[in-house]
């Protein structure tokens, strides 16, 4: 028994691909590649894949990961290539590497996530953002199968940054490119890390919090983009959470 580490992106249109489909598009994939995969047992088995952390619907990713399990020792590289060329592309497999000791999701304590935001100055997020940063609690409303509920979105919001960019600039590694569409070509990017909390805090959330601190309402929908999950650090960045694996398989 084996088990191999993926990290793989969701871009471009995928972004709007669901968990649900995005785990069958890997089954299927793992079929067409050839992949000696174990199953669970039982009436109706399944192949043995976890997976850490999933994307919210609607938002773009480079740092979503999945566990598989094979009944035969395969090279972790070669993995990745033949898996990689069975998806479509924006489903791209970027890394594989065989586990290591210890579990995966306990190493995904946050997300750093990149917020493009047409329409908005950098100053008036920046604004925002800094009301945001100096109130303890904000509660924002979601809606859930269960109904709508209340969440306090302020205590997961660990760092936040403003910069002005270019939307769409973070799809050129998806070859979409710019959205040359928007006259102004220019937007406030919001850069935060967000702590895994339960129920956890999306990136959506946050927008809601900085519309009830600051009234801020982008006149087009944001567009998110999480750049890396992983344990925070004393200044609020992110470790590799495949590092501990790499660094077994050298030893």
């Amino acid at each position: 028994m084996q088990k191999i580490r993926l990290r793989y992106a969701k871009r471009g249109r995928l972004r709007f691909t669901s968990h649900r489909d995005v785990a069958r598009a890997f089954e299927r994939a793992l079929r067409r590649a050839g992949v000696p995969m174990a199953y669970s047992q039982g009436f109706s088995p399944h192949p043995k894949i976890s997976w850490i952390g999933a994307a919210p619907t609607g938002v773009a990713s480079e740092a979503e990961y999945v566990e598989v399990q094979l009944v035969e020792r395969v090279d972790p590289q070669r993995l990745a290539e033949v898996l990689d060329s069975a998806l479509a592309p924006g489903l791209d497999v970027l890394e594989a590497v065989e586990a290591g000791p210890g579990g995966l999701a306990e190493r995904m304590e946050a997300s750093d996530w990149h917020i493009e935001l047409p329409g908005v100055a950098p100053a008036d997020l920046r604004g925002a953002v800094e009301r945001l940063l100096a109130t303890e609690h904000v509660e924002v409303e979601r809606l859930t199968k269960d109904g709508r509920r209340l969440i306090d979105a302020r205590p997961a919001v660990i760092r936040a940054e403003v910069t002005e960019g270019v939307p769409g600039e973070r799809d050129a590694p998806g070859g979409v490119g710019p959205d040359m569409s928007y006259p102004e070509r220019s937007c406030g990017i919001l850069r935060v890390v967000v702590r895994q909390t339960t129920p956890a805090v999306r990136p959506d959330d946050v927008l809601s919090a900085l519309r009830v601190v600051a009234a801020l309402e982008p006149p087009v929908p944001a567009k998110a983009t999480r750049l890396a999950q992983g344990r925070l650090d004393d200044d609020g960045g992110l470790s590799d959470p495949l590092a501990q694996d790499r660094q077994a398989g050298i030893g």
